[in-house]
């Protein structure tokens, strides 16, 4: 097997001088935004097209859950190697590949004749998805003001409940899975198009000229994780997807058995919260800007949802009270990723491992993401919703310990809280 992968492209100009908070490129910001919002609709199409995906294909839940966890698995198996290219291969470059893998990937789920064929594309589709979440933070850190990061992060941070309350809207929608498939597919060649025209190239070729080899992304990620901050991040992420995809991948059905609605209504309800999780990035990004402790917004924002969680989960409420807890859960849960997100650039032991360290943190999200609702599902089928309730809030308070041992690590490395 060779050692090596050439990685080679034209010469980009010199390295420019930084940036002030007027300069940042808003506008490609948005574009790295809609890139991600592309990104995370392929998480929560599936889930929309369950029943027409067993209807033409004769799946069984097994397979359903497969093709749901593609994403979060090659996740954990792409991240750190991902962060390590994007470090050399160029930041723009590899998001545009993100989105084209997309396109292509939903065109070949569109054409499937059986499930080989559908479950392809979903890879190639997890690819893509693994390229852009990692790419398009190490865009933005480099293309926004230092002014600006904390807002830029948050609204990036947006990207996943953002897509997610999309996919669930469009869930009421009529149409079949396959143009559902081809629409992802044209609006992910289009966002690649605009990004190939908004989005700068980057400041310096030196690391994109640089050839990649196992070795050096072994180093690198060893430098990173040994650094501590960027693991405890990861750690956090952990904890803080395993505690979101823990309520949001059963809300619909919690919702049906404690509030009496229909399936379309029980997806727009989830889709509600969503949609105040995003609140709660942006949020947590004017907060940072006026100078809030980033370990402090972490521990408030797992203990809150921690503590929510009992009152979700454990059938002491009413329905409406029990809602309105899903909305503080998911409204307080979103300052966790903003923060996370914003603060992993900072910590990471040089700017050329940004990309690293992103992905150490994207690794932690895929490792909760997967592993939170398997853990709940069994633990509810065995014991019933009560103990959703213990699992969700014992992660918070690990949550909390953890953003204690963030802001000693912090400290150790002089950076500000």
């Amino acid at each position: 097997m060779q050692n090596r992968i050439e990685m080679r492209g034209a010469t980009s100009p010199p390295a420019a001088a930084p940036l002030s908070p007027s300069s940042t490129h808003w506008l490609g910001v948005a574009l790295v935004v809609a890139a991600g919002v592309v990104a995370s609709l392929q998480v929560g199409k599936v889930a929309i097209a369950v029943p027409q995906l067993r209807t033409d294909f004769g799946l069984d839940l097994t397979m359903v859950g497969w093709l749901m966890a593609t994403f979060s698995l090659l996740g954990v198996v792409g991240a750190v190697p991902v962060g390590a290219w994007v470090a050399r291969a160029g930041d723009r470059r590899l998001l545009v590949a993100g989105l084209l893998a997309i396109a292509i990937g939903s065109m070949v789920g569109a054409w499937a004749q059986g499930i080989a064929m559908l479950l392809i594309g979903r890879v190639v589709e997890g690819l893509g998805f693994v390229l852009i979440t990692i790419a398009g933070p190490s865009v933005l850190q480099r293309m926004v003001a230092p002014g600006g990061k904390d807002l830029a992060f948050a609204i990036w941070s947006c990207f996943m409940p953002a897509g997610i309350a999309i996919a669930l809207f469009s869930g009421s929608l009529p149409g079949s899975w396959r143009g559902l498939w081809l629409g992802n597919a044209a609006l992910a060649g289009l966002i690649a198009v605009l990004v190939l025209a908004g989005v700068s190239r980057g400041a310096s070729a030196n690391t994109r000229e640089a050839p990649v080899s196992w070795r050096s992304m072994a180093r690198d990620a060893a430098a990173t994780a040994k650094a501590s901050a960027p693991a405890l991040i990861a750690a956090s992420f952990v904890i803080y997807s395993l505690q979101f995809f823990a309520l949001f991948s059963f809300l619909p059905v919690l919702l049906i058995e404690r509030m009496g609605v229909g399936t379309a209504t029980a997806g727009q309800l989830s889709a509600a919260a969503c949609c105040v999780n995003v609140a709660g990035n942006l949020a947590a990004g004017m907060l940072l800007q006026r100078g809030i402790a980033r370990w402090l917004l972490a521990a408030l924002a797992s203990a809150a949802m921690g503590i929510a969680s009992i009152g979700i989960f454990l059938p002491v409420l009413g329905a409406v009270p029990a809602f309105v807890l899903c909305l503080v859960f998911s409204g307080a849960g979103g300052l966790l990723p903003a923060t996370l997100i914003g603060t992993s650039p900072i910590v990471a032991p040089s700017t050329r491992l940004v990309p690293m360290s992103m992905g150490l943190l994207m690794l932690g999200s895929n490792l909760g993401q997967m592993i939170g609702p398997v853990i709940v599902g069994g633990a509810v089928d065995s014991l019933g919703w009560p103990a959703a309730a213990a699992i969700v809030a014992l992660a918070g308070a690990m949550g909390v310990l953890l953003a204690l041992g963030l802001r000693r690590s912090m400290a150790r490395g002089g950076h500000r809280l």
